[in-house]
């Protein structure tokens, strides 16, 4: 009789034999017809597979630096046209994430203990929001309204975001892994603020590496200040006199990254961020002392193009577009956010109200919430407004209950930086941004394993300390 054990072995042993022999065939078939370039990204692409198969940790370190430092593909127009959709953007980490993601599947076939899906108290406000997205962009596309299959690519870049998630949920078992992953990210942000600060005496905004001719500081913005809530919620509670001056190093660098995006949107989420870590820290003194500082000495160390920046908001040489408030004249692009939010709330959102438009199917949007409504309508709102709320209120939870220094200090950050996500997505699309939401859902799966990782640790000491 064959034991279980042995065919689960023998099941190991067949598929890796397999793969060798693919991989030998493949080879043999690409050396003589494809080109040098091609050859050698399929056979990193096989490379980066096994290592993910053999080993799930390797992969999220290789996805945690391709996020902010993998290059990126725009196909068709690189500025969004009225009525045209927005263009495609493919980037490293796309494919690695398919790359990553199969391998994940296979590993979680083969070993059935590892289970597919974790149990988590997002999964079911992850799946109402992505199906009510599915659906509304189907309807769109049998209606005409979205062209082409490009809206079904946007909806599978959001789904990317939450198999990120899951695969970090179904590896995350303890506090080591978190730090190591944590450590790896704040590294990955400081060298993309270096890279930044080498930006700045070649004028203009600064935004993150390897985003071709045109770059996007709004996006890096977003970015900056979502690492800068972590790095400071860790300096608040977390770390040695070391760790605490890298740290404070880092909070710097993104400082000065952050002010040389120009973007505005960004600043503006700095305030519900800081009133958050105010709120929510049991180290209120600290927060209140750099905030006096800052703002004694800040006409005197900023920049010129930044409050120059700030003063164009209101300053702009009178053109067609502008909206007008009082004697209040904002810029153009301040209105056209506002024009935005006008245009979907009184009109668009009626002629479509329950399923919206479909993702692509309406004109470009340059804010998170009307561009919700109108792409997927009242239901795509409401999972979406209820998965931010689950979000927040585990991230609470996890926040007030955690005992331990680093728990303590990355929820605190997250809370903040979560705050003022929210807040830049009223004149930003933060909540659908690759090189913020990759972090973010990481970041996110942290969070939510926190508790269990505890729980785990503190069952794991009782019988020690009975002994």
């Amino acid at each position: 009789m064959i034991k279980l054990t042995h065919v689960e072995i023998d099941a190991k042993a067949i598929f890796l034999l397999a793969m060798v022999v693919l991989i030998t065939l493949g080879g043999g078939l690409l050396i003589t017809k494809a080109s040098t370039g091609l050859a050698f990204a399929v056979i990193a692409a096989v490379v980066i597979g096994i290592l993910s198969f053999v080993n799930t940790e390797i992969a999220l370190y290789i996805l945690i630096v391709s996020m902010l430092l993998g290059p990126q593909f725009i196909f068709g127009e690189s500025t969004p046209l009225p009525g045209r959709g927005r263009p495609l953007t493919l980037r490293m980490d796309d494919f690695l994430l398919v790359i990553v993601g199969f391998s994940w599947f296979l590993r979680t076939a083969i070993r059935k203990e590892l289970g597919f899906f974790l149990k988590t108290p997002l999964n079911a406000p992850i799946t109402y929001y992505f199906v009510v997205c599915m659906v509304s962009t189907l309807l769109g596309y049998l209606m005409g309204r979205v062209k082409g299959i490009t809206g079904f690519f946007f909806v599978l870049k959001y789904f990317e975001y939450f198999i990120i998630y899951f695969i970090a949920v179904n590896h995350l078992k303890e506090k080591k892994q978190i730090e190591r992953l944590l450590f790896t990210m704040l590294a990955v942000c400081f060298i993309v603020c270096i890279i930044a600060i080498y930006q700045i005496p070649t004028g203009g905004r600064v935004s993150a590496p390897f985003e071709g001719e045109v770059g996007e500081p709004n996006t890096f913005g977003g970015y900056l200040v979502l690492m800068l809530s972590i790095v400071l919620g860790l300096l608040l509670t977390y770390g040695s006199k070391k760790q605490k001056f890298f740290l404070g190093i880092l909070s710097f660098c993104i400082a000065i990254s952050l002010a040389a995006t120009l973007s505005r949107a960004s600043w503006i989420s700095l305030v519900p961020m800081v009133m958050m870590l105010l709120y929510f820290s049991k180290r209120k003194l600290p927060i209140i002392v750099v905030l006096v500082i800052i703002v004694l000495i800040s006409p005197f160390i900023l920049p010129k193009n930044v409050t120059e920046r700030v003063a164009f908001t209101f300053t702009q040489p009178k053109e067609a577009g502008q909206v007008t408030f009082g004697n209040v004249r904002l810029d153009t692009s301040t209105s056209g956010r506002f024009e935005s939010w006008k245009n979907v709330l009184e009109e668009d959102f009626f002629k479509h109200p329950i399923l919206g438009y479909g993702v692509t199917g309406y004109r470009f949007l340059d804010a998170q919430y009307p561009r919700v409504l109108a792409e997927t309508g009242l239901l795509g709102f409401i999972t979406f407004f209820v998965l931010l709320l689950s979000i927040y209120m585990n991230a609470l939870h996890t926040y007030r209950d955690s005992t331990d220094p680093l728990f303590s200090g990355l929820s605190l950050g997250y809370l903040a930086g979560f705050v003022a996500m929210l807040t830049q997505g009223i004149g930003a699309n933060s909540f659908i941004i690759v090189r913020i939401m990759e972090p973010f859902w990481f970041l996110t799966a942290m969070i939510i394993m926190i508790p269990t990782i505890q729980q785990h640790s503190q069952a794991v000491a009782e019988p020690t300390h009975a002994q």
